[in-house]
């Protein structure tokens, strides 16, 4: 079975595509294919994002420490993760911006189309189906699936949903590459083994359950419930900080005597 990488949002808000991978072991490293650590390959995308925007401002270079900024990482950690594309900037200079998106999206795929199927078409795989942003980084939505006989025939940007019975069919027909599940727990399983069978190997999935797959498929994971309780704990430990220091005073003063 293979271990899932799980992503931080979901568009709009911050997810980003990347190449996945199985989840380390404490303290290792993992690479891909071609000797780039994950860990690199889930801010190439970021990188790319900043660079758009600053394209579309019109700027031609940015340095690395602007980059960097942009991007929330240090300047170190640019100049490393640049250095697997084989991309140095120029002293003094930069990035050729227009150059450095050439070489993160040829990494990352966004120079090619990538055919993709969503499978469930409630609110969520609805908002996926809408989402601008897709086709823009390389990504075309090519199918629409759901189980449900009241959203059949229903069309999304001139797509028709289909039924989850013509799943198959249809990932033979649009040549899909990338299987998005959008669907309720409890089918998000039989729907990924059905996609697997298809020959899909790259799966991002936005039903709240680990999916148990084969070790060379790909699964990216965005629960939206956990990513909330992950920032209601911080906002609980920003709330416990001051009851704490009101019910235990300033920290004691160092008594100790060093003889």
């Amino acid at each position: 079975m293979a271990s899932q990488t799980r992503a931080s949002a979901p568009p709009g808000s911050g997810i980003e595509g990347s190449v996945l991978s199985a989840t380390p072991m404490p303290g290792a490293t993992v690479t891909t294919g071609k000797g780039i650590p994950s860990a690199t390959v889930a801010r190439l995308p970021v990188y790319l994002r900043e660079l758009a925007s600053v394209a579309a401002r019109g700027v031609d270079t940015i340095s690395s420490g602007a980059l960097a900024e942009a991007a929330g990482v240090s300047s170190a950690q640019l100049r490393k993760d640049l250095s697997y594309l084989g991309s140095y900037g120029t002293r003094g200079v930069g990035y050729d911006v227009e150059y450095l998106r050439f070489q993160i999206g040829r990494e990352v795929g966004s120079a090619h189309d990538w055919p993709v199927i969503i499978v469930g078409l409630g609110n969520l795989g609805t908002a996926l189906a809408n989402y601008s942003g897709f086709s823009s980084r390389g990504f075309r939505i090519v199918a629409l699936v759901d189980a449900a006989p009241e959203l059949v025939g229903r069309r999304i940007h001139g797509l028709a949903i289909a039924e989850l019975s013509q799943l198959e069919r249809l990932v033979a027909e649009t040549r899909a590459a990338i299987g998005v599940i959008a669907t309720p727990a409890q089918a998000a399983q039989s729907v990924a083994d059905r996609l697997v069978e298809c020959g899909i190997t790259s799966i991002l999935n936005f039903a709240p359950v680990v999916l148990s797959v084969a070790g060379d498929v790909n699964v990216r994971k965005v629960d939206l419930g956990q990513e909330l309780q992950i920032l209601a704990y911080h906002e609980q430990r920003k709330a416990d900080e001051p009851a704490a220091a009101g019910r235990y005073g300033s920290p004691l003063p160092d008594r100790s005597v060093v003889l």
